[in-house]
């Protein structure tokens, strides 16, 4: 249920746009009723796109695609926020639209580079935002501000319309106050993009991480002399452990060592490649210190990126043994704060330590949540982060979900509890069985149905789609399938069957759709959704329209001869 929250009073420096009036999504959907901002790096048609440069600007010629998305299912556009230039930073001053402030103390950063995200989520302006995370963005400004911030794994969620930071490990990341929030945007804005060159299709795990779980903690730790920060997060170690979870020491080397090529090696190049047209001709216009880190990608050559690459893998195969012990590891989302004039009069060593436990994760393909723990004496919120492999996310939600319900915490800077937990979309829960809605070949007596039946699937309805569906023929598919395409104006209702299976099928069953089929959020005729069947909108473009015969089930009948 959608709260009803008073706005705090914010900062003016955590939005660059304004959309008035807001621009509304569908009128109903699994995110109706929320409000939501985008980190001003994402495309929203009709408003410039800054990246906080002004003379970078442009006008977008459609909607990023994750944008699209939440806007399909339900939620609605509100502003553009404010963030490091670029991208480039961990810290939220790093702009000439100003710096934003902490939510709780407006002398200390918030974090970055999606600080204006963050800030209006935690000040309750809306109910969720979009950042993006190449190196900590979308977990350092969640720990600084009390809230929830999932970092999915790469290629997850589309980049399209993102103006990258550095392409190949860049993703787009959810801010909210609650993890049952993030996760439901998640779900909503998550699927294959055939024109991302690094969005990819990923089998999640399905099974939580249980009762009795063992969480790795690195075997050095630094604070920076912060010794509440310190404090806090032997704190936290406590209620993990209290939690069910046993800790085991790991060595953080490899992963140090990872994080260190981001920016210490020709890995800077990409930065540099993300905005080489503009950059070559405009580099006055960027502001220090991001001019200088971005400059310095033009030092690299083609075979140093190539040591660098084969030196990151290596990295990464000593990194990989830690799994064999572990479940999940776990690290203080940023090991301390700084304020303002502080990092404003020694920005790079300070941004660098605020990425202490961030910037390996997407260079070896991990998934994170930073999740909050609680507030120090002195008032400024800290957090922790969840990290595991690449397809982790429903179960770093679920264990997160656990944690920040134990922790007792408020929302954001809001006086306001959380509210009950929910269950975690995709996730299997011991006995529990998920809906499924069909609309061709896995129809009773249909060709596919076996796919169902043999995974314990039991027919529970037969009913339609809501009026507001079109349903293609794909061609060249065997046996033949539709594709279901959700449509603004001009739609059917759609014959379909709601069916349901264990929860720990739903893994199974996923790796037998094939592209450009899969699995989304589908309009009943009664005005609920479930999950069902959908299709990406390019292969319906050579697909013929049969929704005149009302499903695939009459179709399929009025093609066989008399």
């Amino acid at each position: 249920m959608v709260q009803n929250i008073t706005q705090k009073a914010g900062a003016p420096q955590a939005w660059i746009e304004h959309i008035e009036p807001p621009l509304a999504g569908s009128a109903s959907g699994p995110l109706a009723g929320l409000r939501f901002a985008i980190k001003d790096n994402i495309d929203a048609f009709g408003w410039p796109t800054t990246a906080a440069c002004k003379e970078f600007a442009y006008l977008p010629k459609a909607h990023a695609s994750v944008v699209q998305k939440l806007l399909d299912s339900g939620a609605t556009l509100v502003g553009k926020t404010n963030l490091d230039q670029f991208a480039c930073g961990l810290n939220g001053t790093r702009s000439p639209y100003g710096a934003v402030p902490n939510a709780f103390n407006p002398d200390y950063v918030s974090g970055g580079s999606s600080a204006g995200s963050a800030y209006v989520v935690a000040n309750g302006e809306v109910d969720f935002s979009l950042g993006t995370d190449t190196a900590g963005s979308g977990r350092v400004p969640a720990g600084l501000n009390n809230i929830v911030g999932i970092k999915p794994s790469k290629g997850l969620l589309s980049t399209r319309g993102v103006v990258p930071a550095a392409q190949s490990v860049d993703c787009v990341s959810i801010f909210a106050r609650t993890v049952d929030v993030a996760a439901r945007v998640l779900q909503a804005a998550m699927g294959p993009d055939v024109q991302d060159p690094y969005s990819r299709t990923l089998q999640l795990a399905s099974q939580p991480f249980g009762k009795s779980f063992r969480f790795g903690v690195p075997s050095t730790l630094e604070f920076f002399g912060d010794t509440a920060a310190e404090a806090a997060f032997a704190q936290a170690l406590e209620r993990l452990t209290a939690m069910g979870g046993v800790a085991v020491s790991i060595d953080y080397t490899p992963l140090a060592q990872a994080a260190a090529l981001l920016y210490e090696s020709a890995l800077v190049a990409e930065r540099y490649a993300a905005i080489r047209p503009f950059f070559d001709a405009h580099e006055n216009k960027v502001m220090e210190p991001v001019r200088s880190i971005i400059a310095r990608g033009r030092d690299f050559s083609a075979a140093d990126l190539c040591t660098a690459q084969a030196q990151l893998r290596a990295y990464g195969q000593q990194a990989a043994a830690m799994w064999g012990g572990i479940d999940v590891l776990l690290v203080p989302t940023a090991p301390t704060h700084y304020t303002i004039a502080a990092m404003l009069a020694n920005p790079v060593v300070l941004n660098r330590n605020l990425g202490a436990y961030t910037n390996f994760v997407n260079l070896l393909d991990y998934a994170a949540i930073s999740v909050p723990s609680s507030i120090r004496p002195d008032g400024l919120p800290f957090g922790i982060t969840f990290i595991g492999p690449c397809g982790s996310d429903w179960q770093l939600a679920e264990l997160g979900q656990r944690y920040h319900h134990a922790s007792g915490m408020l929302q954001g800077a809001l006086q306001l509890p959380l509210p009950a937990p929910e269950p975690i979309a995709g996730l299997a829960d011991s006995g529990s069985r998920m809906k499924v809605a069909v609309v061709g070949a896995h129809l009773s007596g249909m060709p596919l149905n076996g796919q169902l039946t043999e995974r314990d699937g039991r027919l529970l309805q037969a009913s339609t789609t809501s009026a507001n569906y079109r349903l293609y023929a794909l061609p060249g598919t065997v046996p033949p399938k539709p594709g279901l395409r959700r449509v603004a104006a001009g739609g059917a209702a759609i014959a379909l069957e709601v069916w349901d299976m264990p929860q720990a099928q739903i893994g199974s069953f996923l790796a037998l759709i094939p592209q450009p089929l899969g699995l989304g959020n589908v309009e009943l005729a009664d005005g609920t959704w479930v999950t069902g069947f959908i299709c990406e909108g390019h292969a319906l473009e050579a697909a013929q329209d049969v929704s005149e015969h009302g499903g695939w089930r009459a179709y399929v009948a009025s093609r066989k001869p008399n």
